[in-house]
């Protein structure tokens, strides 16, 4: 499916200034629209990034082809290409120009039905949508958007040039930093799964008396939960990116640029380096430490502290990934060696 088309066309010689790309093709070759590399046509622009992706390349009709100095493709069907260094990085610079050519731009204002309590402050170019509850002494810095059904509680905190989408909920005393972008549903500052347990077997609720600390350029996922803290702060770093369905539990610190993706749970009081990532479901248990550049793949079970700055670790529990790699290929053959040692019980037997 293309992505809905700009109001204007732009040339190949146009992208290839903005981009700082070199020019093969037809300068002049114009687009109109941004579309996948299977789907594309001859007024669309493509990307290819992804060696996944490469064999596209000779079977795709596009207006305008980014890839990289080396990608070979099919001219006969590429109306023009712009080659650059590193593919992903210009894409992302064009990707912002497109959101400002279709208009992602909000009117500032308070709309309707919306609620701002006592002692509450926001700077200029705030718009705050319908049915959003604002709590007292909040306060919001410039170019702010907060979009209908949201909540902000009471002596929180919202930095410049920061975005809440739909049904974001903020704790109290929650402090959320500056170009910050918190999706649909997504929770900050909700209690920690803090319980006592007691003689009779019941479980005591322990208050939750600390707070969530979101530092700038952090981008946060729909229906991604951080818990506050139990005392103190749980805090995330300048630049985190946390995909959906994320699962930050109370004292957690997560370090600058750290990316952690879908379905990962974190339990309580584990600090990480900066410029760690974590695949999709892993599980990293309570109270470690996880050095700086750690790679945690996709459905680890982290249970020991990670000291090594770089490494890179899989498997449950998780261990070095290479040695794990290599665990898995001998299990493939496993079933032969079984088979062998009962062949040479069985000769053994016979000799005896």
């Amino acid at each position: 499916m293309h992505i809905q088309e700009p109001e204007m066309e732009i040339t190949a010689k146009e992208l290839a200034v903005l981009l700082n790309a070199k020019l093969e093709g037809n300068p002049e070759a114009r687009v109109n629209k941004l579309a996948k590399i299977e789907e594309a046509d001859k007024d669309s622009f493509c990307f290819l990034g992804n060696p996944k992706y490469f064999h596209y390349a000779q079977t795709a009709k596009a207006g305008i082809l980014l890839c990289d100095e080396t990608l070979e493709y099919n001219a006969a069907n590429i109306t023009a290409a712009l080659r650059v260094k590193e593919p992903y990085q210009a894409f992302q610079k064009l990707m912002e120009l497109y959101a400002s050519m279709n208009g992602n731009s909000k009117t500032s204002g308070i709309e309707e039905h919306a609620h701002i309590g006592k002692n509450s402050t926001y700077a200029e170019n705030f718009h705050l949508g319908s049915f959003s509850y604002v709590g007292e002494n909040v306060k919001i810095g410039k170019n702010v958007t907060i979009y209908p059904n949201c909540f902000i509680g009471d002596n929180a905190e919202v930095g410049d040039d920061t975005i809440l989408y739909a049904n974001v909920s903020v704790y109290h005393d929650c402090k959320i930093g500056s170009r910050t972008i918190l999706h649909s549903g997504c929770v900050i500052g909700s209690d920690g799964f803090g319980f006592a347990p007691q003689p009779d077997g019941v479980f005591k609720k322990i208050p939750q008396t600390g707070n969530v600390v979101l530092g700038n350029d952090v981008e946060i996922g729909a229906n991604t939960c951080i818990d506050r803290a139990v005392m103190g702060s749980t805090k995330i770093g300048d630049g985190v990116k946390l995909d959906n369905l994320i699962q930050v539990a109370h004292n957690v610190e997560i370090g600058d640029n750290t990316v952690i993706a879908a379905q990962a749970g974190i339990s309580g009081s584990t600090k990480f380096g900066k410029n760690v990532m974590i695949g999709g479901q892993a599980g990293i248990t309570g109270h470690l430490t996880i050095a700086d550049g750690v790679k945690i793949q996709a459905q680890a079970a982290v249970i020991r502290d990670i000291t090594e700055k770089g490494k890179g670790v899989s498997g449950a529990p998780a261990i070095d990934a290479r040695e794990h790699y290599r665990i898995l290929a001998s299990m493939k053959i496993l079933p032969q060696l079984i088979q062998r040692v009962k062949d040479l019980e069985k000769k053994l037997e016979e000799k005896k």
